[in-house]
């Protein structure tokens, strides 16, 4: 059930970013794209698959597209996500801070 409910929230997700909204995302994570298979991320549902793909996201790690979807401005996709942990996953903004996956060192965080 885990799996189905990471899914629909993908699906939710991919359904609310523009083309416009995929460019800034794109933009936002440039640095974890090589170059040239930015190209290939043409829809919300590709630039998943990528971030999957290349360890990024998964069921219980959702802290990189949080991040981005702070800088890219989408508080609407941040709230969505930050439901989802806390409510599928249990995961508080407390239980964080205890896990070190605190938002302060982002930029560390995803070297």
């Amino acid at each position: 059930p885990a799996m189905a409910e990471y899914r629909s929230l993908l699906e939710e997700l991919a359904q609310n970013i523009t083309a416009e909204d995929l460019e800034q995302l794109k933009s936002a994570c440039r640095e974890d794209i090589p170059s040239g298979e930015g190209d290939a991320i043409a829809t919300g549902h590709h630039w998943f698959a990528f971030l999957e793909r290349h360890s990024k996201l998964d069921r219980d790690n959702l802290s990189y597209i949080e991040h981005i979807f702070e800088i890219s401005r989408r508080p609407d996709l941040l709230t969505k996500v930050v439901q989802y942990r806390t409510q599928v996953l249990k995961i508080s903004e407390e239980d964080e801070v205890d896990t070190k996956l605190t938002r302060i060192p982002s930029a560390k965080k995803y070297k």
